[in-house]
């Protein structure tokens, strides 16, 4: 199959995924799999049926933040079922499905689904960005007086690699800035909101690639820089991303080079 054809079928899986979203939502039936890390029945079964029915109808390898697989060259599916666990439990509207294909060890093709905002990004390498199936105009420069950015997560038991006071610092160095940093709860909402404009920019500090692969195509494919948090290549091991328009994401990572520097001279 060509990635067209990968699309179609990514496409049709996630009609069923969304369904099951849905009926789930607010959902108490959750399990603590790391300290402050929780899974949900409703998870388990959405990645379940993408693991089973892409690998039957393309033969490509899955790899996803519940059951785990394996990371290389090869063309491989990388999913996050729910992505904002914790807010999907409550019922708050911002959580996502997101699904990826990588090769090489770069996205090719990405999807996510807000279904509570009944919003699906979709895109494949060099084909622009779609929204409901619709092309999305490019990203320009934010007017700066309303320029927001996504700023994933401040909890202590996040797995990050970026410790809490660092975090905090970069939180407390953007707020003087013109930007207005927002913290949804959801990678891939920020990740989302970036590439339609709606954030200048967005800052994740996961490692994990099931959180940023699809997020990270679908900024390039709206015309936005991506990068790890040092301004070089994004890789599915680096240790977060850094997304945006050119002038907010020059922003972002100089301020984080500014804050590395006070910190090791500290």
């Amino acid at each position: 199959m060509d990635t067209q054809e990968l699309l179609a079928v990514a496409q049709a899986v996630m009609d069923e995924a969304e369904a099951m979203f849905l009926r789930g939502v607010g959902t108490m039936e959750r399990y603590e799999k790391a300290p402050g890390e929780y899974v949900t029945e409703v998870d388990l079964s959405i990645e379940e049926y993408l693991r089973t029915t892409l690998t039957q109808f393309t033969r490509i390898p899955v790899y996803g933040e519940e059951r785990g697989g394996h990371l290389g060259k090869e063309p491989v599916w990388v999913i996050d079922p729910i992505d904002g666990t914790a807010n999907y439990a409550v019922g708050n509207p911002l959580c996502a499905i997101l699904l990826s294909l990588l090769v090489e060890e770069q996205p090719v093709l990405a999807l996510c689904s807000l279904p509570l905002l009944e919003r699906r990004l979709s895109a494949v390498a060099g084909g622009g960005l779609r929204v409901n199936g619709r092309e999305h105009p490019p990203l320009l420069t934010r007017d700066t007086s309303i320029a927001q950015v996504g700023f994933s997560s401040l909890s202590s038991q996040s797995q990050c690699v970026y410790s809490t006071p660092t975090r905090h610092d970069l939180l407390a160095a953007l707020s003087q800035t013109h930007l207005r940093p927002r913290v949804t709860g959801s990678v891939g909402v920020d990740l989302a909101f970036a590439a339609q404009g709606i954030f200048a920019g967005a800052v994740s500090f996961s490692p994990h690639t099931w959180d940023n692969a699809a997020g990270a195509l679908l900024v390039r494919e709206a015309g936005g820089v991506v990068t790890d948090p040092e301004g070089g290549p994004w890789v599915p091991s680096s240790p977060g991303v850094v997304v945006g328009e050119a002038d907010t994401h020059a922003l972002l990572v100089g301020t984080m080079r500014t804050l590395e520097s006070s910190t090791a001279e500290r």
